[in-house]
């Protein structure tokens, strides 16, 4: 009798530390693997996010259901505005910084600095403001000097980065074309029906599961979709403000026009950050302004935060309507917890899987009642 009860503890002893082992391995691959898994799930979200602008395509092609082609040619209109989005505001950004870092010695050289100068000379300092043009000139040399060597040391991250773009953007492009075929042969291997309709007269508790299962991906994929387009729909008019008002103040200020289309696309792709993006592209705007014409740049800034008032409170949730449902602490811990994982991009789509998780909340009871 004792020794079966020796022999039962220890296969139970065996089984809990064989799961804890399991579990444990489980565990190192997916960290092992996170970044591979992080690119699957982007490039899922990226191909998610297109499909309507697919569909739309099918419908100026005059074709009722989804086809391949419309699949590729909304791929290749989102990878033409990436493009020119970055061509546009990249060679700006680099210009206006570099060219502010030039002349700011030579505006502090000529700058009436005779009050800087007595204060200075009360305490026993001599000659202050030469002391300060030439620290100032010595650090602008100093930026300049090491920018080429900053960028060279920077390629080889870079290059990590292109790389993991290009996989991500490949592999968005096979799930645009594959994905709805793939996930309609799994549905129908699993016998789901497509709609709850279809299930009046189905006793099966495994097919009314599956069916669930797949009302619920269905979704969980509109709100992404969903979330993605409203937010593309106020970034644009988000961008077209800020260009037309910079153009604007361009011509009263004298200051170059070349400027208001890349300071649009700047607050419009800020924009698509959920929350601190709105402030965070305003603020490069104002910086890059400034260093044109500081009196331009604080009159844009009031007039940026007036629209930005207006758009938040009223343009804002009319075109979006909601769409998530969210209260603001969800979005706060779910940006914080997506840029901690992935970043910026993490920033982006961590509004959307919050509202997927409050998908799977909802229909909680409904998938208690059938497990029942």
């Amino acid at each position: 009798m004792s020794r079966q009860i020796v022999e039962i503890e220890t296969k139970t002893f065996v089984r809990f530390w064989l799961v804890i082992l399991g579990i444990g391995l489980i565990i190192f691959l997916v960290v092992k693997a996170s970044q591979a898994l992080a690119i699957i799930g982007i490039a899922a979200l990226l191909a998610i996010a297109i499909r309507p602008l697919a569909l739309k395509v099918d419908q100026l092609i005059g074709k009722k259901t989804e086809s391949r082609l419309a699949s590729v040619l909304a791929y290749i209109i989102v990878l033409l505005v990436i493009a020119a989005v970055v061509a546009a505001i990249a060679p700006v950004i680099i210009t206006e910084f570099a060219k502010f870092i030039s002349a700011f010695p030579e505006t502090v050289k000529n700058a009436d600095l005779t009050a800087l100068n007595d204060v200075a000379k009360s305490v026993g300092i001599e000659n202050f403001s030469v002391q300060i043009v030439e620290s100032i000139e010595d650090f602008s040399k100093s930026i300049l000097s090491s920018f080429g060597t900053g960028v060279v040391s920077g390629i080889s991250l870079l290059g990590g980065i292109i790389g993991k773009a290009a996989i991500t953007l490949v592999l968005t492009l096979f799930f645009l074309l594959d994905g709805p075929a793939l996930m309609e042969s799994f549905w129908s291997k699993l016998g789901a029906k497509r709609t709850k309709n279809d299930l009046k007269e189905e006793k099966d508790p495994d097919v009314r599961a599956t069916t669930e299962a797949r009302v619920i991906v269905r979704k969980m994929s509109h709100v992404v979709s969903t979330f993605f387009a409203k937010q593309v729909t106020v970034a644009i008019m988000d961008g077209c403000f800020t260009a037309m008002s910079v153009l604007i103040l361009s011509s009263i200020f004298g200051v170059g026009a070349h400027l208001a289309i890349p300071m649009g696309l700047i607050t419009m792709v800020f924009y698509l950050i959920p929350m601190f993006g709105q402030v965070i592209g305003g603020g490069i705007v104002t910086l890059l302004l400034a260093f044109n014409n500081p009196l331009m740049a604080i009159l844009w800034l009031a007039i940026y935060v007036i629209y930005a008032a207006i758009e938040v409170n009223g343009i804002a949730p009319k075109i979006q309507g909601n769409a998530l449902n969210l209260r603001p602490v969800i979005i706060l811990i779910a940006m914080i917890i997506g840029t901690y994982m992935f970043g910026l991009f993490g920033a982006i789509i961590a509004i959307p899987i919050a509202g997927c998780i409050k998908v799977l909340i909802e229909e909680y009871p409904t998938i208690r009642t059938i497990r029942a």
